[in-house]
């Protein structure tokens, strides 16, 4: 049952994630790293990696909350608004990050956290196992996309390093989470379509 007042509140949600600033209770990582010179080519591309990562963050926004409006159980409900609540913080570090190397963030993030949002109440209308099962697969394959990004990122951009590096473990933690409450393991073609969909997200958002 949804009431009212639980609408508002995750409308609500929608809107500060979409189109105001985030804050993050931990400190940035990486935050009392000496900002390295870069050359203008360098800096335009790790604008462009932190982008992603950053539209990364709205659509986790997004899954969670659409997961935990279908979730049945309430300590998994718990669960995923706890980790939620974390990537609000990864969502603040990215943003930060961005404009501090003088870029933007996606201008499709509505269209985005709109799709999130589907997937997540789907997900969580199949039942928790592949709720869990959902975010699980999520998590790694967002950790093995950070792990690239490490890679990618220049080699003096030791800031944007760091955020990368620590939003990777959290996301190792997220998904550990969800093996222990008993995420079930995705079928071969829905863990295919899933990084096909990620593809297309991190192409177009490193641009746009």
């Amino acid at each position: 049952m949804f009431s009212i007042d639980r609408l508002i509140v995750e409308f609500d949600r929608a809107l500060r994630t979409v189109f105001a600033s985030s804050s993050s209770a931990r400190p940035v990582p990486g935050g009392d790293l000496p900002e390295e010179a870069l050359s203008d080519e360098e800096r335009r591309h790790a604008v462009g990696l932190m982008r992603i990562n950053h539209c990364g963050e709205i659509c986790a926004q997004a899954l969670y909350q659409g997961q935990s409006l279908t979730s049945r159980d309430p300590l998994v409900r718990e669960a995923l608004m706890s980790a939620a609540h974390e990537e609000v913080e990864h969502l603040a570090w990215t943003e930060m990050r961005i404009a501090e190397l003088g870029g933007r963030t996606t201008l499709l993030a509505p269209f985005w956290y709109a799709g999130a949002l589907s997937m997540g109440v789907f997900a969580g209308v199949l039942g928790d196992r592949w709720n869990l099962g959902f975010l699980a697969e999520t998590e790694r394959q967002v950790e093995a996309h950070l792990g690239g990004h490490l890679m990618l990122l220049p080699a003096g951009d030791v800031r944007s390093k760091a955020v990368v590096e620590q939003m990777r473990l959290d996301e190792m933690q997220h998904a550990e989470m969800a093996v222990r409450f008993g995420a079930a393991k995705l079928p071969g073609g829905v863990r295919l379509a899933m990084k096909l969909a990620a593809k297309v997200m991190t192409t177009t958002a490193y641009r746009l």
